[in-house]
């Protein structure tokens, strides 16, 4: 490190990656494979060389919205050098975040649900990075709500996290792939563990298992085009997702619009331990949210990403396992976690 440090920044990249002979020859080895990629990010020779990244910072309406991936990503990726195009639903949520970046960082308002709002911001951004294109896209934006037993949503329910969390998705990409193409860039879709096997009922799941499957698909389409896809699939980590108003209130509404048949076959009991279990389980979110950050990151700017990153030891050892087990396994793990409804045979 004192060696790196003696010598211009610059200067020494671009010697660690062409000449073993002008430098310490074991720094030169354990360096040249990972710094080479790095020079255009950390040296760019002028703004417009800079790497553009288009995030979609976060979805939540609430004041706890700057605590979630997508703020802590814009501001790690601002610090890093890189030019980034946040998307921000609101206007004090893209205030918030201007005030936290450098002039490197701008804003735009995006409800990925609206054809009029993208397609806006697609214009926005075409004229920002101009015939260089868009070196990635990060799609972020996403809700957990509503969700909860099955039975207990409506139409509109799964539909208000799907057009979000799948729909959404797909539209902005869609938009943004030419430019994408352009670059030979990336695209890094937030999905979850939730991807992977279906832990709650509702649409979140659903979009997360649509989210796999779109990237999966143009992952291979955009193979020959020098596209690189990645897909993150979290933990449980703490973040804004679920909104202010936590869990308790969401259940309490669902319970008190069900029909009473319907409540009366599930039980009072049935309600209480389901909820108190989705609370424990927020409870024991982790906090350390850069994990999953440092994954997305190293997506936008390794030489080689990876297909899927799964930050979070829960992600590891308890959802993977569970994916890959054989169904009737999966089901018998997961029924154990579901209380017992009043009419259960």
């Amino acid at each position: 490190a004192e060696y790196l440090h003696r010598v211009k920044g610059e200067q020494l990249l671009e010697q660690l990656c062409v000449s073993p002979s002008k430098t310490h020859p074991s720094v030169w080895e354990k360096s040249h494979h990972y710094l080479c990629p790095l020079i255009p990010f950390l040296f760019p020779r002028s703004a417009s060389d800079t790497p553009t990244v288009l995030l979609n910072t976060f979805w939540s309406r609430e004041p706890g919205c700057d605590s979630g991936f997508g703020n802590l990503l814009a501001r790690q990726l601002d610090l890093r050098g890189l030019r980034v195009l946040a998307a921000c639903l609101t206007e004090k949520g893209a205030e918030q975040l201007r005030n936290q970046t450098s002039d490197r960082l701008q804003t735009v308002i995006l409800d990925v649900t609206k054809t009029d709002s993208v397609a806006a911001a697609t214009e926005w951004v075409k004229e920002r990075v101009g015939d260089r294109g868009l070196w990635a896209l990060v799609n972020n934006a996403g809700v957990g709500l509503p969700s909860g037993p099955n039975e207990w949503l409506t139409k509109e329910d799964f539909v208000k996290v799907i057009n979000v969390n799948l729909v959404g998705l797909i539209e902005v990409t869609l938009h943004m792939l030419p430019m994408v193409k352009k670059a030979r860039g990336r695209v890094v879709n937030m999905s979850s563990c939730g991807g992977r096997v279906a832990v709650i009922g509702g649409g979140y799941c659903i979009s997360k298992f649509g989210v796999e499957a779109f990237s999966d698909s143009i992952r291979r389409e955009l193979h020959y085009f020098g596209v690189k896809v990645s897909i993150i699939e979290p933990g449980n980590f703490r973040t804004a997702i679920l909104g202010k108003d936590g869990l308790e209130k969401h259940m309490r509404k669902l319970w008190e619009r069900l029909p009473p048949e319907t409540r009366e076959s599930y039980g009072e009991e049935y309600f209480r331990i389901y909820t108190d279990n989705l609370k424990s389980t927020m409870q024991l979110a982790d906090p350390r949210i850069s994990k999953v950050t440092n994954s997305m990151e190293h997506a936008i700017v390794s030489r080689s990403p990876r297909i899927r990153y799964n930050p979070g030891l829960d992600a590891k050892l308890l959802y993977l396992p569970l994916a890959k087990f054989p169904t009737p396994v999966t089901d018998f793990i997961l029924s154990r976690y579901l209380p017992r409804p009043a009419d259960s045979v």
